[in-house]
């Protein structure tokens, strides 16, 4: 299995200063609350949140699984749950990669019984031609891409690759 560069960090760091400067405008006085889910999407959480300096915010995570190795099970499962108490806040969901928008649609559910002010969703990767939602809609994306497996930045497979700064796609050639 070879991959190839797809997307560079400076990349990566650009388009997050772009959503930051859309999400501090749009919450200037809201104090959201950023919610991470583990593990993927912590590098893209930790550096949304860190560009996000000019409000007041939080940042908390959840834990999920519904991957095994390069495909989805299906199953949506939540190893680690939050403590927070969500009523009445501006919450801003973090995610590494929205494909099927399975794992999403479950994780929105859960946290809209929690009755938040707001519920957001800010993704570093979305695959349109993927998703199975078609009412899933994130606010926030950082790249459109297109359904082909990816790793680094947070992407894994199998728990390897999630430390390489860049993003790399399958070479299938």
């Amino acid at each position: 299995m070879n991959f190839r560069p797809y997307i560079s960090n400076s990349q990566i760091q650009e388009r997050i200063g772009v959503l930051a400067k859309s999400i501090c405008d749009e919450y200037a006085e809201r104090n959201p609350l950023f919610i991470c889910v583990l593990n993927g999407a912590a590098p893209f959480a930790v550096d949304l949140f860190r560009a996000c300096e000019d409000i007041d915010a939080e940042l908390t995570f959840v834990r999920l699984k519904s991957y095994d190795g390069m495909g989805s099970t299906g199953v949506v499962k939540q190893v680690m749950g939050l403590s927070e108490n969500l009523a009445g806040r501006h919450i801003i969901l973090v995610e590494d990669i929205i494909d099927t928008g399975n794992t999403m649609v479950k994780l929105l559910a859960d946290l809209e019984a929690h009755n938040p002010a707001s519920l957001r969703i800010a993704t570093l990767l979305f695959k349109p031609e993927a998703l199975q939602h078609s009412e899933l809609k994130p606010d926030y994306v950082g790249f459109e891409i297109p359904k082909k497996f990816i790793i680094g930045y947070g992407l894994d497979i199998d728990g390897l690759a999630r430390n390489l700064n860049d993003i790399y796609i399958l070479d299938e050639d």
